[in-house]
């Protein structure tokens, strides 16, 4: 949201920060004041727009996956086959990656590895995260083999995650095209 003169309203420039500065240097290395720093705002107005460092993290992991969602939403309804709606995984990585972040790999991994109490503010956008992905795998894969969805959702998450971690590393340099094309086989192997 832009305010009237036209910049970004405080709220959107200390989570850009914050997603930015996350997946970039990890949680716990990102300071309050790097983001103060990179948003341009006060130490006033992140306490009074979040609460805490805890809160912007959760209000960030929450953009992340109302966004991730809407895209995801969008290439299953472009997809013209059973196949290609649970395929279309990754095609929303692609296509999030393209229009809104470029980020390392996934927040949600890097927030996984980082958090380790149940009771974190942000643990149950972990979960669903987690939940979104098992959930609709399942279902999808449930249209292609019925009774076997189980296995082939978990063979799909496995690949998705792979294709995430391979982000992270950067080889191979283009990985989700790869990672499509080995869920595609998994497919056809657990269908033929």
């Amino acid at each position: 949201m832009e305010t009237q003169s036209g910049k970004r309203s405080a709220r959107d420039r200390l989570l850009d920060a914050a997603d930015e500065l996350f997946s970039l240097n990890g949680i716990t290395h990102t300071g309050v004041d790097d983001v103060l720093v990179r948003a341009e705002v006060s130490v006033a107005t992140l306490y009074a727009k979040f609460g805490s460092k805890d809160g912007l993290l959760r209000a960030s992991l929450e953009r992340r996956l109302e966004t991730w969602q809407v895209y995801w939403d969008a290439a299953i309804a472009a997809a013209e086959s059973d196949e290609d709606r649970l395929l279309a995984l990754f095609d929303a990585l692609t296509l999030y990656r393209d229009n809104q972040h470029s980020a390392r790999w996934c927040a949600f991994l890097s927030a996984a590895v980082e958090i380790n109490s149940p009771s974190h503010s942000a643990a149950d956008l972990i979960k669903a995260d987690t939940a979104l992905l098992n959930d609709r795998l399942l279902h999808l894969s449930g249209q292609i083999v019925g009774a076997g969805a189980g296995k082939l959702a978990a063979a799909i998450l496995l690949i998705y995650n792979g294709t995430l971690a391979s982000l992270l590393r950067g080889s191979p340099v283009d990985p989700i095209p790869l990672g499509r094309e080995v869920a595609r086989s998994t497919v056809r192997a657990q269908t033929s």
